[in-house]
C-alpha cells in the first residue's frame, strides 16, 4: 500500500463567492459550480507534506495550514499580482529549493508559491 498523493484541501470561508473569484483572479484557478476546481499536477510536480512547530513564524502561528502552489514563470506571477494590486507579503526567497513567494487570500491565509 502506499500514498498517490493529496486528495485535496478544503477551506472553509465567510463569502465562499468573493474567495472564489479571487482564486479565479489571483491565481487563475476556475472553480465551478460546485465551488472546487481540480487541478492536474505536470509530471515534474511534487508534493510536500511537511509538519511545523506550533509557534514556528514561517506562517502566522494563528493560520494552522498554509497553501503552497509549484508554479512555472515565477517572475510572471510576480508581474501578475503588481498588475492586479495583490502584495507580497515578503521579499521573495532563492533558496536551493527554489524561489519563493508569498501572498495572502483576501481572508488572511498565506499562500506560499515557488518555482523549483
Amino acid at each position: 500500500m502506499k500514498i498517490k498523493g493529496f486528495g485535496g484541501v478544503f477551506l472553509r470561508s465567510k463569502d465562499i463567492e468573493k474567495l472564489k473569484n479571487w482564486y479565479e483572479e489571483t491565481l487563475r484557478i476556475s472553480m465551478g459550480d460546485w465551488n472546487g476546481a481540480i487541478i492536474k499536477p505536470d509530471a515534474d510536480n511534487e508534493t510536500v507534506f511537511s509538519l511545523f512547530k506550533e509557534g514556528s513564524s514561517y506562517f502566522p502561528v494563528e493560520q494552522p495550514v498554509m497553501l503552497n502552489f509549484q508554479v512555472e514563470d515565477i517572475e510572471g506571477w510576480i508581474e501578475h499580482f503588481e498588475k492586479i494590486g495583490v502584495p507580497l507579503l515578503k521579499e521573495p526567497e532563492k533558496t536551493e529549493y527554489g524561489t519563493f513567494v508569498w501572498i495572502s487570500d483576501p481572508e488572511g491565509r498565506w499562500i506560499e508559491l515557488y518555482e523549483k
